[in-house]
């Protein structure tokens, strides 16, 4: 009896939990996956793609615009992004509009699949269905490009796709982003992009051993595809904290005045996907992301960046260290700033992010490649250094770090060792 009593319950448990995981297949047809849109549905689904900077992640060769292979690796194995174009075979020609936005919101594939969170539903789920539908309209008027993307090559258990039904359980809440009334309205819009189509938090926040955002710790700095995003709540490291006009400026022209320069995939991020977006979108961004750091005590005034800057100076040793002979042979002629003169075209590095942030990615990374003319500043190159020893460029960034008033980074050595291992 009572065997038979566990039996009942266990296979009702099981029924119930095959229910909660199953997700219908959406069958397309002609009606549904080509309805009628306008030129300027298009092209706002365009700009809406570029803010989401879609491009660059379903993008693995520039000859096959969204037909995605790009390769994402993780803890748990590499993913490779989806073809997106709207190839009936190996893209999403025939995905309907309930489909594509279930895929967006649910994070659900047309085929009842659940998609991996590499794929930012978690943000995407707050995009509004006039959006979602722009961005439908522009997708499916792409160039069809057949290619199937590789398999994902993801460590068991984490291949079991159905198990995805569990992370979104504990993970995912799909309530959308909700306007707060006490804000204004390009502060509201600036939060619904960047909390939206832009998935700002997805980079600039850690992650758990899960993969899931720490949501307590938004926008507190993350190592990603080896790049360090920094930090930009109250703990950010930049002794100028972020303020409306520099974040203008950076994410417009991919410079501020004293944190920072766009490169690597902030520099995808501005360059190619942020520069098609209209002026008030980049101005309301900057109005929401601005208010994240709280109140500085700093400011970003030019007295301030300039008695920041005077103390650098004060900070170099009497007898010149090896890290100190290097900055002035290699960097001194281009970002040696006086305190009068804050406001060189190239970065000041005691004020720079990737000089003050506690992971030294960045700067071992844009010592050992340098910058393109395509990145950065727009037209400014800076060479690599690739040749420099790892002694002399851990030296440099002890040297650097000091000179911020900084404590070393205790990793430089081992750091260098994986980046170099990159370019190669």
């Amino acid at each position: 009896m009572v065997k038979s009593l566990t039996i009942t319950i266990l296979a009702i448990l099981t029924g119930w939990l095959c229910l909660a995981i199953w997700q219908t297949p959406l069958d397309a047809s002609e009606d549904n996956v080509t309805p009628t849109s306008t030129p300027e549905q298009v092209e706002h689904g365009r700009i809406l793609a570029g803010i989401g900077n879609c491009a660059t992640c379903h993008t693995a060769s520039l000859d096959k615009p969204y037909a995605g292979g790009l390769d994402f690796p993780t803890d748990f194995g590499t993913l490779y992004s989806a073809n997106i174009t709207p190839d009936k075979e190996t893209g999403i020609g025939d995905w309907s509009r309930e489909a594509f936005i279930r895929a967006m919101r649910k994070g659900v594939a047309a085929d009842g699949s659940y998609l991996y969170p590499a794929f930012p539903y978690t943000h995407f789920k707050n995009i509004t269905d006039e959006d979602l539908d722009a961005l439908y309209a522009y997708l499916m008027s792409l160039e069809p490009i057949a290619q199937e993307p590789p398999e994902n090559e993801l460590r068991f258990p984490f291949n079991l796709r159905f198990l995805q039904w569990g992370w979104q359980l504990l993970f995912f809440d799909d309530e959308p982003l909700q306007p707060d009334p006490e804000r204004s309205a390009e502060w509201n819009r600036g939060a619904y992009l960047a909390e939206g189509l832009g998935h700002c938090t997805a980079c600039h926040s850690p992650r758990n051993a899960f993969g899931a955002e720490k949501k307590d710790k938004a926008y507190a700095g993350a190592l990603v595809d080896n790049w360090y995003a920094p930090a930009l709540d109250a703990s950010q490291p930049v002794p100028v904290h972020w303020d409306e006009k520099s974040l203008y400026a950076y994410l417009r022209t991919g410079q501020s005045d004293y944190q920072g320069t766009a490169v690597g995939s902030m520099g995808e991020v501005v360059h190619k996907g942020l520069k098609v977006a209209p002026d008030k979108d980049i101005r309301a961004m900057a109005a929401y992301l601005a208010t994240l750091g709280g109140q500085s005590t700093v400011g970003g005034e030019k007295n301030e960046a300039a008695k920041l800057i005077e103390a650098a100076h004060q900070r170099v040793a009497t007898n010149r260290s090896r890290g100190e002979e290097l900055y002035i042979s290699a960097c001194a002629a281009c970002h040696f700033n006086a305190p009068e003169n804050p406001r060189a075209l190239r970065a000041e590095l005691s004020l720079n992010s990737a000089v003050t942030a506690d992971d030294p990615s960045n700067l071992l990374r844009v010592t050992l490649q340098g910058v393109a003319a395509n990145e950065g500043t727009p037209g400014i190159v800076m060479p690599a250094f690739a040749t420099f020893s790892d002694d002399d460029i851990a030296n440099l960034a002890e040297f650097l770090r000091s000179r911020a008033g900084r404590p070393p980074w205790s990793d430089v050595h081992e750091r260098l060792k994986d980046l170099r291992q990159l370019q190669n």
